[in-house]
C-alpha cells in the first residue's frame, strides 16, 4: 500500500519531505515529490505490483499526474479494454491503467474499477484535480480546503501543523471511540466519505463532492439457498482470485473465526502451491484461537506460522498506537492487530484477511440486541415511558440504565443507531446530530436486522474496522486485502433473506455452509473468543500508574463536552474491582494519549 499527498500551499520540496518522511512506513519502497504550477504532488510507494521503478509515483500520462494508494483488483481486465481502445502501456502496474483510464472514461472510471483506493489526479493543462475514495472506505482519505488553498494525505499526522482540536469530533469520539467522516478530531480536516469524488477547479477556488456509489433500497431475489449458497462460493471464489495478484510473497491471516478460515480455504484451493497462513496466539487461554486456527490447516494445507504472545506483548504497542492512529482510537483489538502485522512483516507483504464477513453475513452480538429488543418498539412510547419504572423493567434488565434508554427511546431507528454509539453516554449534553450523515440505513430497509447491518457497512466497518486495518498493516509496511469487502459482494449479501444469512444460534448460516466444503462443521462449529485484550486488568494493574498519571483532574476539566464527575465516578468504580466500565476509561486514556502525542496537552 502507499501513502498519497497533494497540495497548493507553497511549501518547499524539504517541509514537503518531511510531512511524507513522518508517515514512511505507508510506502518505504519509494518517496516521490514533483511540483506542477502552482501544485506539489508526494507519494510514498509500498511496491506490490511492477516492482520497477518505472512504476514508482507521481505518475504522469500526457498532462495527467496521479498520486494513488491502493490496488485495482481487475486491473488486467481495464487494461485490455483500454488496449483495444488504442492505448500503450510502459508498465505492468495498475496504476497506469488507472491513469490512462481516467483520461478514456473520466469520471467514468470510478463505476469500472473493483478496488480499494484513494487517488488525486491533477491535469496540468487544465488546473485542475479529480480525486476518489473507494466504495466502502478501505482506503483513507484526509483533506483540508479554504478558499481555493487545499492539502490532501492519506493521514492526518502531515496536515496537522498550526490546528485546533474540533470539540464537536471530540463529543462524537466519545460516544463512538473512533472520529466517523466526514469528520476528523482537529478542526478545518474533514475525511472525503467512501463512494465519492471531489472535484478541485484551481483558478475558480471551486470544490465540489459527489457521491458515485451508495447502498440501495434492499430488494430481495427469490431464490432457492442452494441457488444462492452457489452463486455466493462462485463471487467469494472471484474476489480471493483477484485478490492474489502480486509481485511480491503472499498470505493470509487466520483465526479461530469462519471468515478467515473460509478465505484462506478458498485461496489454498485456488493456489497451485501451499499458501502461507499466519496466528498469533496468547498465553491466556481465555484469548487463544491459535490451537483452532491451527486445526484448519490440516485442511486448507498451508504453510502456518503461529506467534504466542503474552499480553505484555500487546501492551507493549500502546505507543505505536498512539503514534500510527493519528487520531484518539479506542478499538482495543487494534494492539493484537498490531502484533499480527508485526509477526507476518518477515515472511509476506500482502496478507488476505476475513474482514467484512460478520457486516454482510450478520455475526455480531449487535444483531442480537436489535433481535432481542425490536418488538418494545410496538408499543407506542408514551406507554412504554410510563413502564420504565415498573414490572416492565424486569423483562429487559431491572434498575439498568440501558434498559430505561431504550424504553424512552423515541422509536427503531433510533433504538438501532444507540445500539452503535452506546445507551450511556460520558457527555454532558449529547448530541447526536451528526448521525444525519448515515440516515439512509433508515430508508434502504424495511427489516430491522437488515437496517443494522447497514448502519454497520456505512458507520461501523468504515470508521472503525477499516480504519484499525489500514493503519494496523501500514504500520509495518504490509498490504492487507478483504475479499468480503468487494462492493460486489456487499451488494449480493443485501439481496438475500434474512434467513439465509442470519438464523438463531446459527449467525452466519450461508457462510458456515460454504466452509463446510472445505472443512468439517465439527472443527470450526465452536465459540468465538474474538480479537481481544484483558483490556480491563490493564487499566487496573499493568497500566494503572500511566491510567492515573493521565486521567488527572486538570487533563479531565479540558476534554470538551465530558461530564467529568460522571467519569470520576466510573473510573474510582473500576479501581476498586468493579470492571464494567473499561470502555469509557479507555476512551478517555486514549484520547489523552493522543493529545500528548500531538502537543496539545502538556502532562509534565
Amino acid at each position: 500500500m502507499c501513502g498519497i499527498y497533494i497540495t497548493n500551499i507553497p511549501f518547499s520540496i524539504q517541509e514537503i519531505n518531511d510531512k511524507l518522511k513522518s508517515i514512511e512506513y505507508r510506502g518505504p519502497d519509494n518517496l516521490g515529490i514533483l511540483k506542477k504550477k502552482s501544485v506539489t504532488l508526494g507519494h510514498l510507494r509500498l511496491s506490490i505490483l511492477d516492482l520497477d521503478h518505472r512504476s514508482d509515483q507521481p505518475m504522469q500520462f500526457d498532462e495527467l499526474y496521479i498520486t494513488y494508494n491502493g490496488e485495482i483488483y481487475n486491473f488486467l481486465d481495464l487494461k485490455n479494454e483500454l488496449s483495444q481502445l488504442g492505448h500503450k502501456f510502459k508498465t505492468t502496474s495498475d496504476t497506469e491503467v488507472l491513469l490512462i483510464g481516467y483520461k478514456e472514461w473520466g469520471a467514468g472510471i470510478l463505476q469500472k474499477i473493483n478496488g480499494m483506493f484513494a487517488f488525486c489526479i491533477y491535469d496540468n493543462s487544465k488546473q485542475t484535480l479529480f480525486c476518489a475514495r473507494d466504495r466502502i472506505g478501505v482506503k483513507p482519505f484526509y483533506y483540508f480546503w479554504e478558499d481555493g488553498i487545499f492539502e490532501i494525505c492519506s493521514q492526518l499526522r502531515p496536515l496537522s501543523s498550526k490546528k485546533e482540536i474540533n470539540k464537536e469530533a471530540v463529543s462524537i469520539y466519545l460516544d463512538c471511540g473512533y472520529v466517523p467522516s466526514p469528520y476528523s478530531i482537529l478542526d478545518g480536516i474533514h475525511k472525503l466519505p467512501p463512494g465519492h469524488y471531489m472535484e478541485i477547479d484551481i483558478p475558480s477556488k471551486k470544490m465540489t463532492i459527489t457521491n458515485y456509489w451508495d447502498l440501495n433500497k434492499v430488494k430481495i431475489r427469490k431464490i432457492p439457498y442452494s441457488q444462492a449458497k452457489t452463486e455466493l462460493h462462485k463471487l467469494l471464489t472471484d474476489a480471493v482470485k483477484i485478490r492474489l495478484q502480486s509481485d511480491v510473497p503472499i498470505g493470509s491471516f487466520l483465526s479461530g473465526g469462519i471468515d478467515s478460515a473460509l478465505i484462506s480455504s478458498i485461496a489454498g484451493k485456488i493456489s497451485n502451491t501451499p499458501i502461507n497462513t499466519f496466528s498469533i496466539g496468547f498465553d491466556d487461554p481465555k484469548f487463544d484461537e491459535s490451537k483452532v486456527a491451527e486445526k484448519f490447516t490440516t485442511y486448507i494445507k498451508s504453510k502456518h506460522k503461529t506467534t504466542i504472545c503474552t499480553a505484555k506483548d500487546s501492551l507493549n504497542l500502546l505507543p505505536k498506537l498512539i503514534e500510527v492512529y493519528d487520531e484518539p482510537f479506542a478499538d482495543d483489538s487494534a494492539l493484537p492487530s498490531l502484533l499480527l502485522n508485526s509477526v507476518t512483516k518477515p515472511y509476506v507483504t500482502v496478507a488476505l484477511s476475513g474482514d467484512g464477513g460478520d457486516e454482510s453475513f450478520l455475526g455480531y452480538n449487535h444483531f442480537e440486541w436489535v433481535m432481542k429488543y425490536k418488538w418494545i418498539f410496538k408499543i407506542p412510547l408514551f406507554i412504554r415511558k410510563m413502564l420504565s419504572h415498573s414490572f416492565f423493567m424486569k423483562i429487559i434488565g431491572k434498575g439498568s440504565k440501558a434498559a430505561t434508554e431504550i424504553l424512552a427511546t423515541d422509536n427503531l431507528n433510533n433504538y438501532i443507531s444507540k445500539v452503535f454509539v452506546g445507551f450511556d453516554s460520558l457527555n454532558k449534553e449529547r448530541n447526536l446530530k451528526w448521525l444525519s450523515h448515515y440516515k439512509g440505513y433508515t430508508k434502504w430497509s424495511n427489516d430491522p436486522i437488515q437496517k443494522t447491518a447497514d448502519l454497520n457497512i456505512k458507520l461501523w466497518l468504515e470508521n472503525d474496522s477499516n480504519v484499525k486495518v489500514d493503519r494496523a498493516s501500514m504500520a509495518y509496511s504490509v498490504e492487507v486485502r478483504s475479499p468480503f469487502l468487494d462492493y460486489r459482494i456487499v451488494e449480493f449479501a443485501r439481496s438475500l433473506p434474512i434467513s439465509f444469512r442470519y438464523q438463531k444460534n446459527n449467525r452466519k448460516r450461508i457462510l458456515r455452509d460454504i466452509l463446510e466444503e472445505y472443512i468439517p462443521k465439527s472443527v470450526f462449529n465452536q465459540p468465538k473468543k474474538g480479537f481481544s485484550v484483558p483490556l480491563g486488568d490493564w487499566i487496573a494493574v499493568e497500566l494503572k500508574d500511566e491510567v492515573l498519571r493521565i486521567l488527572s483532574d486538570e487533563f479531565l476539566n479540558t476534554v470538551p463536552n465530558l461530564d467529568v464527575s460522571k467519569f470520576k465516578y466510573q473510573l474510582n468504580q473500576h479501581m476498586e474491582g468493579n470492571r464494567i466500565y473499561f470502555t469509557n476509561i479507555w476512551k478517555v486514556f486514549i484520547y489523552g494519549k493522543w493529545c500528548e502525542e500531538f502537543g496539545f496537552y502538556d502532562f509534565n
